[in-house]
C-alpha cells in the first residue's frame, strides 16, 4: 500500500480538471483505490496567465506545460495530465509520455447562433479562434470571413460568443463532450475536409521515466491504440517543427494492424495548402509519421512558412 497520496498535476481550467478527474477515476477503478489515495495539484501555467496575445508571440504551446514539468522534475507531483495537442514534440530529459487514455472524438465543433455551418455564415462574418490551424482552414474555405484572436478557456469563449463579440467559434468537440457541453454544438466539422490538430481528443499522462511505482500504476489504464496513433502524429509534427506558429493538421487512424495517416500544412492566410497521405503497419507508426512530414516538407518547399 502506498503511504502518501499520488499527486496528479494539472492546469486549473474546468476542462483540465475534468481530464485529471477522468484519469483519477480510471486509476481508482483499475486498482481498487479510494479517492483519498490521490491529490489533484493545480498548477498555474504561463499559457493560462497570458491572455492578451497569441501564444505564437510569447513562446508557443510549451507555455501550457513548462511549470507542470518543473513540478514533475522537482518531485512536487507524481504525474501530469495534459491535452495531447498542447504537448511540445521535445520533452525535458527524464520525462516521458507514459500513458494515453482512449481517444475521444477528434473533430472540431462549429458553434454559432447565426448559422448552421461555417459555409452558411453571412458574408464577412466574424469568427473567433486562437488556433492558427483553424484560422487558416476557415480562410481557406471562406476568404471573406474575418478571423479574430480569441483566447481563454472554453467557458470564456462561449461567454464571448453569447455576448455577440463574434458570430461563431470553433472548439474541440472532445473538450465540449468531456465538459458535458455537447448541446452547445451547432454542427461538427468533417475531419476529411477539416483535419484536426495533432493529438486532438487524446489525454496523455507525463511522468518521470525512472518512477517505476507510478509507471506500474499507469500501465493498467494505458490505451495502446491511442499511443500508436499519437506516435505517428507527433513524429509528423516533429519533422515540420510544429508549433503555434505553424498551421498544421494531422490524423492517424488504425484498422487492425494497419495505420493510415493524413497530414496537411497551410499558409496562415489559407491561400495555399499541401496534403499528404501515408499508410503501413502499426509497428511503423513513427516511421510513417516521419516520412509523411519529410514528404510534405519537400512538397511545400523551404519558403512555404515564410522562412
Amino acid at each position: 500500500m502506498q503511504s502518501k497520496p499520488l499527486r496528479i498535476g494539472t492546469r486549473g481550467s474546468a476542462l483540465a480538471l475534468a481530464q485529471a478527474h477522468e484519469t483519477r477515476a480510471r486509476l481508482m477503478a483499475a486498482h481498487g483505490m479510494a479517492e483519498e489515495a490521490f491529490e489533484i495539484v493545480v498548477i498555474k501555467t504561463s499559457g493560462d496567465q497570458i491572455q492578451d496575445r497569441p501564444l505564437s508571440e510569447v513562446g508557443g504551446k510549451g507555455l501550457f506545460t513548462k511549470e507542470i514539468e518543473e513540478a514533475l522534475l522537482d518531485g512536487r507531483i507524481d504525474l501530469a495530465v495534459h491535452s495531447s495537442k498542447d504537448m511540445p514534440t521535445v520533452l525535458p530529459d527524464g520525462l516521458a509520455l507514459t500513458a494515453f487514455l482512449p481517444r475521444e472524438d477528434v473533430r472540431d465543433a462549429f458553434i454559432s447562433p447565426k448559422a448552421k455551418t461555417l459555409m452558411d455564415l453571412p458574408q464577412n462574418a466574424v469568427v473567433g479562434s486562437s488556433s492558427l490551424r483553424r484560422q487558416a482552414m476557415i480562410k481557406r474555405l471562406r476568404p471573406d470571413i474575418e478571423v479574430v484572436m480569441y483566447r481563454g478557456n472554453v467557458q470564456t469563449r462561449l461567454k464571448k460568443l453569447a455576448e455577440g463579440q463574434v458570430d461563431a467559434t470553433l472548439l474541440a468537440y472532445a473538450g465540449l463532450k468531456r465538459l458535458g457541453l455537447s448541446d452547445v454544438v451547432t454542427s461538427v466539422l468533417d475531419e476529411e475536409h477539416f483535419l484536426p490538430a495533432v493529438g486532438q481528443g487524446a489525454i496523455c499522462i507525463e511522468s518521470r521515466e525512472d518512477d517505476e511505482a507510478t509507471l506500474n500504476l499507469l500501465a493498467a489504464i494505458h490505451h495502446p491504440e491511442t499511443q500508436v496513433r499519437l506516435d505517428a502524429e507527433r513524429a509528423f509534427l516533429a519533422v515540420l517543427d510544429g508549433s503555434c506558429r505553424t498551421p498544421i493538421g494531422g490524423l492517424a487512424t488504425v484498422d487492425g494492424d494497419h495505420l493510415s495517416f493524413k497530414g496537411t500544412i497551410l499558409k496562415p492566410d489559407g491561400s495555399m495548402v499541401h496534403d499528404i497521405e501515408r499508410s503501413g503497419p502499426v509497428s511503423d507508426a513513427v516511421k510513417i509519421g516521419r516520412e509523411a512530414g519529410e514528404a510534405l516538407k519537400a512538397l511545400a518547399g523551404p519558403d512555404f512558412l515564410g522562412g
